[in-house]
C-alpha cells in the first residue's frame, strides 16, 4: 500500500467505531512473490506469512515448526546444567524435595512436568502452591521455613522466585537448597546466591529465549535432566522418559501464559496440541468431559476451556488443585478435580462479573480517569482472585495499561494485578515504581505485572504510573490499529478460506490470528445475546450471506451499530468454524465496526 493509501486508512477508515485506524498489513511484495512459487501457496496466504516477518526460505519451517529444527541447546542456559546436576544428584541420593509452583496454568503445567519425569525416575516429587490471598506470589519466608521443618532439604520453585529475594536470603540463613526455574523479569543486575537460578530472563542468560513461559522453560530442563542422567547411566534398568508425552503440559503454559508464539516456543505450542490432541493425560481429559467440550485440542480449548477451569483453583478455591490434576494419573481422582474446578470456574464468573461492573462504575462516573494514559482503579475487598481478568477485561474495553487493586483494610495492603497494551512495559513501570519505594512489592512482564501497596500510597501510585507510562502510551494510542491481512466478500468467507489460514496455526502473541475485513456489507437479523454479544448476518454485494458474532459490544457504539438493520458498514473480524449441526461452514467473530460515513 502507497504511505498515501496507508494515512487514509484501510478501506478508507481512519476512525473505526472504536476508534481505531485499519491499516493494510505491510508484506515485501518480492518475499511474497517467492513465498507463493517456492511453497505453493495463494497470494493471501503468502502475503500473511511475508507479513509476520517470515523471510525467503523460512517459510516451511514456519508452516511446519518441529522441534529438531528448534530445540535450544540446554547448556545456552545461564545455571541449566548446574540445576540439572543438582537434580539428578538429589534423585540418587534420595534427598526430600519438594516443587513450589506458581497458582496459574503455567506453575501447574510446570510443576506437573517435573513431577511426571520424576516419577519416571521412581521418585515422586511432593507440590507446594501458596494461598494467593493467604500468602500472595511466589516463596515466603514462612513458606520456606514450613518447609524446612516439614524435612525438605531442597525446593524446586517453577514460575516463580527470580525476584523473591527475602525469601531466598531466608533459604540460605536456615540451609535450605533452592533451585528457581523462572522467566518473569528480574530487578536489576543482583542474582541472588541459591543453588542455581535458570531464567532466560535474568541478565546474564543469553539462551535468546526470554519469551519462553516457565512451563517451556521447565520442559527445556527436563531435557537436560535426560542429558545428565543419560551421562550417569541412570537409565540402563528404565526406559527414558519420553518428553514427548509432557509436550502437551509445555504448551498449555506457553497459550494461557500469553507468550510470544515465535521460534522454539511456536514449536512447543504446534507439536503441544497435536500431543494434547489424544487426550492422555487424565486430568486433560477431565476437565474436557466437564465442560462437555471435544475434538481435535487448539488455542481455543486451552486458552478458554481448559486455563480457566485450572486457574479458578488459584483464584477462589485451593491453589494447588491445578497442579494436582495436571500431574495425577488416576482417573478417578482426576474427574473428582476436574468437577471441583468447574463449579469455582462458574462461580468465578460470578464474582468477576460484579468486580467488572464497580470498576467501570468507579472509572466512569466517580474517579474521572478515563482519559488518562494509565487507568488504576482500587476498591476494598474485591476478590484478588479476578483482579487480574478485570484488568484484562478494561484494558481491552479502554485499549490502554490498567492496575486493578483489591484492598483489605483489615491488613491495610492492597493486591493489585495488571494488563498493558502493546508497546506499553508495564512490568518496567512496576518495578521502578518498587524501587522508588511506593509498592511493598510488585514485578511482572511487559503485558502484565502484579503489586502489594499500602492502601494511602494508591494516589501517589497512580500519578506515578501515569507519568511513567504516558509517553509510551502516546505512542501505543497513535500507533494503535488493526492489521488487514485481506479483503473477502461474504460469498468467499467459506471452510476452504479457513483451512488454508489455519496452516499458520497455532495463533497468538508473535503470530497474530489473521483478520480479514469486508467491505459494505449489510446487516440482517440482529440479535442482542446475554453478555452484550450480538449475532447477525453479513450480506454484501457478492451474493452471499455469512453468520457474525461480536463478543461483550453491547454497551459499545460498535454493538448498536450492529443490533440497526440498513445502511452498509465496513467490518473487520477473525474466521471460525461453525460445526453446528454438521454444517462445516464459518462464521466472522467481528472485531470492529467501520461506518463509510464516519471514517
Amino acid at each position: 500500500m502507497a504511505d498515501g493509501a496507508a494515512q487514509l486508512g484501510y478501506l478508507g477508515v481512519t476512525r473505526s467505531l472504536s476508534g481505531r485506524l485499519w491499516r493494510e498489513r505491510a508484506a515485501d511484495p518480492e518475499t511474497v512473490r517467492r513465498h507463493q512459487h517456492a511453497l505453493g501457496l495463494s497470494e493471501p496466504l503468502a502475503r500473511a506469512l511475508a507479513s509476520r516477518g517470515i523471510a525467503d526460505g523460512g517459510g516451511e519451517t514456519y508452516l511446519n515448526p518441529t522441534l529438531k529444527a528448534q530445540f535450544p541447546d540446554p547448556s545456552s542456559f545461564t545455571d541449566m546444567d548446574k540445576a540439572a546436576a543438582i537434580l539428578v544428584d538429589a534423585l540418587e541420593r534420595r534427598r526430600p524435595m519438594v516443587v513450589f509452583a506458581d497458582y496459574d496454568v503455567d506453575g501447574a503445567s510446570s510443576a506437573a512436568q517435573l513431577v511426571r519425569w520424576f516419577r519416571a525416575m521412581g521418585h515422586e516429587l511432593p507440590i507446594y502452591v501458596p494461598d494467593r490471598i493467604l500468602e500472595g506470589y511466589g516463596p515466603s519466608p514462612a513458606a520456606f521455613r514450613r518447609l524446612k521443618a516439614e524435612g525438605a532439604e531442597l525446593v524446586i520453585t517453577v514460575d516463580c522466585g527470580a525476584a523473591a529475594h527475602d525469601a531466598l536470603a531466608c533459604a540460605g540463613e536456615i540451609g535450605l537448597e533452592v533451585v528457581v526455574i523462572d522467566h518473569h523479569l528480574m530487578r536489576g543486575d543482583e542474582i541472588p546466591q541459591i543453588a542455581a537460578l535458570v531464567n532466560p530472563n535474568r541478565p546474564d542468560c543469553v539462551s535468546g529465549q526470554g519469551h519462553l513461559a516457565a512451563a517451556g522453560v521447565t520442559f527445556v530442563l527436563l531435557a537436560a535432566l535426560s542429558r545428565e542422567a543419560r551421562k550417569r547411566g541412570l537409565f540402563g534398568d528404565r526406559p527414558e522418559p519420553d518428553l514427548r508425552n509432557l509436550l502437551d503440559l509445555a504448551a498449555m503454559g506457553a497459550i494461557c501464559d500469553v507468550t510470544q508464539l515465535t521460534g522454539f516456543n511456536r514449536a512447543l505450542a504446534a507439536q503441544g496440541l497435536k500431543v494434547m490432541s489424544a487426550w492422555r493425560n487424565p486430568g486433560l481429559k477431565a476437565l474436557m468431559d466437564v465442560a462437555t467440550a471435544e475434538g481435535p485440542a487448539s488455542v481455543f480449548h486451552v486458552g478458554f476451556i481448559l486455563g480457566p477451569r485450572i486457574n479458578a483453583g488459584g483464584r477462589i478455591g485451593r491453589a494447588d488443585l491445578g497442579a494436582r490434576l495436571l500431574s495425577t494419573d488416576d482417573p478417578q481422582e482426576a474427574r473428582a478435580l476436574a468437577e471441583e474446578l468447574d463449579g469455582l470456574n462458574s462461580s468465578r464468573k460470578e464474582v468477576e462479573a460484579a468486580v467488572l461492573e464497580a470498576a467501570v462504575r468507579v472509572i466512569e462516573r466517580e474517579s474521572n480517569q478515563a482519559d488518562a494514559p494509565c487507568l488504576l482503579v482500587a476498591q476494598d475487598d474485591w476478590h484478588p482472585g479476578v483482579i487480574g481478568i478485570v484488568a484484562g477485561r478494561l484494558r481491552e474495553r479502554y485499549r490502554k495499561p490498567v492496575m486493578v487493586i483489591g484492598v483489605d483494610r483489615a491488613a491495610n495492603v492492597g493486591k493489585g494485578s495488571g494488563r498493558s497494551q502493546p508497546g506499553v512495559n508495564l512490568g518496567r513501570a512496576v518495578q521502578a515504581a518498587f524501587e522508588e519505594g511506593l509498592l511493598l512489592a510488585g514485578g511482572g512482564h511487559a503485558m502484565a505485572a502484579g503489586l502489594s501497596v499500602r492502601p494511602d500510597s494508591i494516589p501517589e501510585l497512580r500519578e506515578f504510573l501515569c507519568a511513567r507510562l504516558k509517553d509510551e502510551q502516546d505512542v501505543a494510542a497513535a500507533e494503535d490499529g488493526l492489521e488487514i491481512d485481506a479483503l473477502v466478500t461474504a460469498r468467499a468467507c467459506d471452510r476452504a478460506l479457513w483451512n488454508d489460514f489455519q496452516r499458520m496455526a497455532p495463533f497468538g502473541p508473535g503470530n497474530p490470528e489473521p483478520l480479514f475485513a469486508a467491505a459494505d456489507v449489510r446487516i440482517e437479523r440482529p440479535m442482542a445475546m446475554k453478555g452484550g454479544h450480538v449475532r447477525c448476518t453479513l450480506t454484501d454485494g457478492s451474493g452471499g450471506k455469512l453468520k457474525a458474532v461480536a463478543w461483550r459490544v453491547g454497551e459499545t457504539e460498535a454493538g448498536r451499530r450492529l443490533l440497526q438493520e440498513g445502511g452498509a458498514v465496513h467490518v473487520a473480524g477473525r474466521l471460525k468454524p461453525d460445526d453446528w449441526q454438521g454444517r462445516q461452514g464459518v462464521q466472522l467473530e467481528i472485531e470492529d465496526v467501520a461506518d463509510p460515513r464516519r471514517i
